[in-house]
């Protein structure tokens, strides 16, 4: 039997990166799905005897969707979406589901226990926005059009963000903190979804072997690599020895439990101080809470979080861009950007936009999972796995992605279309991230409910029965290609020279006619018998209504953006 631990201090526990406590960002983040019959009232005493009946369902401690379907009483679709929900989220590149191909997810299925915690954690509700203390201030932002504003947000998705700016918004510390005492106070249900009795002894003494303790990395880690990094038992005081040989000695839940709570209080205290410092500090660059900046001139703030996450926030009437090369860790956050282009031509695991209004935002290959949140009038541009998109108005996202696109919440007038450009090397970045160019499910969004059972606001008897507005396809006509500016400069081109992603018949049908269309146009522009001053004024005149249009549009912008270059 293992020894126990010594008690570690909380100051000792904080100053040692590699020792801190962190949830997993990703289940909270990306894995949450607002489907009732997913959340459990008391999910302690429900899951328990769900669980004994999964596994009696289960092939070596897996299920499949129609197990999954059968055991929570949900469709064979909604089944599918858990599947591809947890293998977007799951920790390892080595689990099997994760490693499956789009067509062998429900042949390979997911390990019950890992299914049971992704059942606990749709308990969790998300840390609000604080609201501001002047809402009346901005309710001129957005008029309201929902007949479920009054209930769900005072405000449009915009006015909440815009009512707020940064400094209102949860901030990465605050949100952190919150996960972290969820799973406090969750912790020792969680544990009993893992341990076993010791056999002749009863449930009284619960133990966890080394294969269960390591499922609880699905909602913590250690240290600031995460996956990347040591296993959670190599972190442990209680697996971190064992012989590979032989089989580890299983440990009291209890022992378990009041290590991982001593780690958690040393985790918040830490993070309570940075706060503090934070707070009593001078402000700089690359604080993440500062408020949007709105004008052009002040440099953009771009952090990296120490764990992993780039920021891209407050950027205001310009274009702006990030390689591959600018990018460090696998995941990026484009918060309260306005009026704007934005390019992220990189390879992500996950990418999330929010708050965002009158920007163009292009992604460039997301081979985990994409989530689009209060935004308003935005252009998305995307290659990814899978995508989501929540309380969102007159947006367009221009999609070449292998999964259905997940709509919930409060939304009005979206549009999706097939992904409508490239740069040279977009197929380079699908490869290393897992896209495939050949499917591409963008005219099948899947809309779930209007009400988010993970936000912590009240609402309405019959409400959340309501399903969320879908999405409608972009007119055929209306479908036009998008041409990112030339930005790698002396870096070496890529192999990408064109969509690598099929049109429809019907769109490439309507583009081949607007480009017979234009070139028509202008051989008669050449051709007309005009005199050379004739032609000089036509010329200016269109070169007027153009300059109008970049004016009008907003795009003069990224010329000057490319001059300045």
């Amino acid at each position: 039997m293992t020894e126990p631990t010594e008690p570690c201090t909380s100051s000792s526990l904080a100053r040692d990166p590699t020792t801190v406590i962190h949830p997993r960002r990703e289940p909270f983040e990306h894995g949450l799905l607002p489907i009732p019959r997913l959340i459990f009232s008391d999910p302690a005493q429900t899951l328990i005897p769900l669980k004994q009946k999964l596994l009696q369902l289960s092939s070596n401690n897996r299920v499949h969707s129609a197990a999954i379907s059968e055991s929570l009483q949900i469709s064979i679709e909604h089944a599918r979406l858990v599947l591809d929900t947890l293998a977007s989220i799951l920790p390892s590149d080595a689990e099997p589901l994760v490693a499956a191909s789009l067509g062998e997810i429900d042949s390979v299925g997911v390990d019950v226990h890992d299914l049971v915690l992704f059942l606990y954690i749709q308990s969790y509700k998300r840390l609000l926005p604080r609201t501001h203390k002047d809402s009346a201030a901005v309710t001129d932002v957005w008029p309201s059009t929902s007949a479920f504003d009054g209930y769900l947000s005072a405000l449009s998705p915009l006015q909440l963000v815009r009512s707020n700016s940064r400094r209102f918004m949860p901030s990465q510390a605050d949100e952190e903190a919150h996960q972290l005492s969820y799973l406090q106070k969750h912790l020792a249900n969680i544990l009993s979804l893992l341990a076993e009795p010791v056999e002749g002894e009863g449930e009284e003494s619960l133990v966890l072997t080394m294969d269960r303790f390591e499922h609880l990395g699905f909602l913590i880690q250690f240290g600031d690599k995460g996956s990347g990094g040591n296993s959670l038992s190599q972190s442990s005081p209680f697996f971190a020895n064992s012989d590979p040989d032989m089989p580890a000695v299983p440990v009291p839940a209890g022992q378990v439990h009041d290590w991982i709570l001593q780690n958690i209080a040393a985790a918040l205290e830490y993070i309570s101080e940075k706060t503090s410092s934070k707070e009593n500090g001078p402000a700089n660059a690359t604080d993440q809470d500062v408020a949007m900046t709105e004008a052009s001139t002040v440099p953009v703030k771009v952090s990296t979080s120490t764990r992993g996450a780039s920021f891209i926030e407050g950027i205001s009437k310009s274009s702006y861009v990030k390689h591959a090369a600018d990018i460090k860790g696998s995941s990026v956050k484009v918060l309260n950007c306005h009026e704007s282009a934005i390019y992220i031509l990189a390879p992500l695991r996950y990418a999330t936009v929010y708050g965002c209004s009158d920007a163009t935002i292009v992604l460039g290959a997301v081979g985990k999972a994409v989530r689009v949140e209060h935004c308003e009038r935005v252009h998305v541009i995307v290659a990814a796995k899978r995508i989501c998109i929540a309380n969102c108005r007159e947006c367009v996202f221009f999609l070449g992605v292998n999964q259905q696109p997940l709509i919930v919440g409060d939304n009005h007038k979206l549009q999706v279309a097939p992904y409508n450009t490239f740069y040279s090397h977009l197929e380079e970045h699908m490869n290393e991230v897992g896209i495939l160019p050949t499917v591409n499910r963008w005219d099948e969004p899947l809309a779930l409910g209007i009400v988010d059972p993970h936000d912590s606001l009240s609402h309405p008897a019959g409400v959340s029965d309501a399903q969320a507005e879908s999405a409608t396809c972009v007119d055929p006509d209306q479908f036009t290609n998008f041409v990112i500016p030339n930005w790698f400069g002396g870096e070496s081109a890529g192999a990408t020279k064109g969509n690598p992603f099929t049109l429809p018949d019907v769109y490439m049908t309507s583009h081949h006619k607007n480009q017979k269309n234009l070139g028509e146009i202008k051989q008669l522009l050449r051709e007309a018998p005009l005199e050379e001053s004739r032609k000089r004024e036509l010329s200016s005149a269109l070169h007027v209504y153009f300059r109008d249009w970049l004016y009008a549009s907003g795009n003069i912008r990224q010329l000057y953006c490319l001059q300045g270059d």
